[in-house]
């Protein structure tokens, strides 16, 4: 073999082997964290996940496995002249005030406005007395929206000397869009230095807006809006304990005092429970429906499942004896007595008076909000999430779950299910049938990547923005 074509095989031979050296490298960084992942060769604690891959197909066991989407890019930074200050007074419970803070600071910053650090309902049912700072971190929410709306903790004090004259208290109109505030509301600032929004529940429309508004709802629902770094360190404890006796699920059981009063759902309490409901239904002004047909409703699905109601899809759903379940809610009505049958069905039945020490929860105590802030921390971390009413709490938690990845939800539909129970008490559906009929309901209410409905003019039937963002969510499929 000629010389020169002897050193050309041994340089071609160098070059592939160096080629499939580097190859196996990449491959060994790319799938290493997979092939030695301790998850890969540990048994399951809890075998819980029943429905197989074909309930599931995209969706990741463990939640804590789950990479955090990417921060959503902030506008760019603007340099304004304010065209007033908008105060706003929160109404409702915690998540309900959550997403109507989010609105407003949309609001003021499409209208060039400065916000005061939003006042939280303290005359609800809860009689709460938390401010914005103890439950929100202010330095992270000023600090993080920078550039993008101007925040300031309190009124200038000049206005609180001629507040008559220089402000304007009213509710903004539901559901409104850009347009309303654009040409209704920023003429105001013309005569009033100061605008007071007294109500901000559902004030912003949940579809048709431009994108960057809606962006900017996302921006400040998951990343501005904080917890102070004490519900923080408190919720990461109560999750670490959990984590550390196995997967959970957490089960909003939306069964309590307010919910049933309010819905006017009496179904399994007793004469006495359903007089006391009534009696705090009456006594509530701002309450406008008094007499209700408390079976009409539930038929309807617009009453939260009861505990044994709940028990019994659990177990249909495929959850044993061995799994935890976390309650995320307040005190259930009629205590333990109504609680029986899901303690004895689910032993590991759990809840954090139980798991925290009575110290870790004192400076909490007598605080609804700081206490629906724990669960709501825990329900975001849980394996799967189960709300049994679709409140405030279980659509904030069921968008920001998606926005964490999809992360596995469990979403019941209440009337088909009240149908299916009926049938099986009643003995016209076997156990069995009524499994596979519960199972088949809800394989496509997993939280899995959807559109939000859209219901031109009656946008209270529509999916509401906060459960399903999918403007702002990675991998969503395209909606229109």
């Amino acid at each position: 073999m000629p010389p020169q074509r002897a050193r050309l095989q041994t340089w071609f031979t160098r070059v592939c082997s160096c080629v499939i050296v580097w190859a196996c490298v990449a491959q060994v960084f790319a799938l290493g964290p997979i092939w030695f992942s301790p998850r890969i060769f540990a048994p399951s604690r809890n075998r819980f996940f029943f429905f197989g891959s074909s309930w599931f197909p995209n969706f990741s066991l463990r939640s804590d496995s789950l990479s955090l989407p990417p921060p959503l890019s902030r506008l760019p930074s603007r340099i304004y002249k304010s065209n007033g200050y908008l105060k706003v007074s929160c109404n409702g419970g915690l998540n309900q005030m959550r997403s109507a803070i989010c609105d407003m600071v949309t609001v003021a910053h499409w209208l060039n406005l400065t916000l005061v650090i939003p006042e939280l309902d303290k005359t609800s049912f809860w009689a709460d007395p938390s401010n914005f700072d103890d439950i929100f971190d202010v330095r992270h929410f000023i600090e993080s929206l920078r550039g993008e709306v101007h925040i300031i903790q309190r009124l200038p004090k000049k206005f609180s000397r001629n507040a008559s004259n220089d402000t304007l208290t009213m509710p903004p109109k539901s559901w409104s869009d850009e347009k309303y505030y654009l040409h209704q509301i920023l003429p105001l600032f013309k005569k009033f230095k100061v605008i007071h929004f007294n109500k901000t529940d559902a004030r912003l429309a949940n579809n048709g807006l431009p994108i960057e508004l809606q962006k900017l709802r996302c921006r400040v629902n998951y990343q501005a809006l904080k917890f102070t770094p004490q519900i923080e360190a408190l919720g990461k404890k109560l999750i670490n304990i959990l984590r550390g006796r196995g997967t959970f699920v957490a089960l909003h059981l939306r069964y309590e005092m307010d919910m049933l009063s309010f819905s006017g759902c009496t179904h399994g309490c007793t004469k006495e429970e359903a007089e006391e409901l009534r009696r705090m239904r009456y006594a509530h002004q701002w309450w406008k429906e008094k007499e209700i047909d408390s079976e009409d409703k539930r038929l309807k699905g617009l009453c939260p499942l009861t505990p044994e109601e709940t028990t019994l899809v659990l177990r249909a759903l495929g959850f044993d004896s061995g799994t935890q379940i976390y309650i995320a809610s307040g005190e259930t009505y009629g205590s333990a007595r109504r609680l029986s049958a899901l303690q004895a069905a689910f032993p590991r039945l759990v809840r954090k008076e139980k798991l925290l020490d009575h110290e870790d929860l004192k400076q909490f105590q007598n605080h609804s909000s700081q206490m629906a802030a724990l669960d709501y921390m825990v329900s975001i971390a849980s394996d799967i999430f189960i709300p049994t009413f679709n409140g405030n709490m279980a659509k904030v938690v069921e968008g920001h779950r998606r926005y964490l990845g999809f992360r596995r939800s469990i979403l019941l539909d209440r009337r088909k299910l009240v149908e299916l129970l009926d049938m099986h008490e009643n003995k016209t559906l076997s156990w069995d049938g009524f499994v596979k009929a519960v199972r088949l309901a809800h394989e496509s209410t997993l939280g899995q990547p959807a559109c939000r409905k859209l219901v031109p003019d009656k946008p209270k039937e529509e999916d509401f923005f906060y459960a399903n963002p999918h403007e702002c969510l990675k991998n969503a499929i395209e909606c229109h």
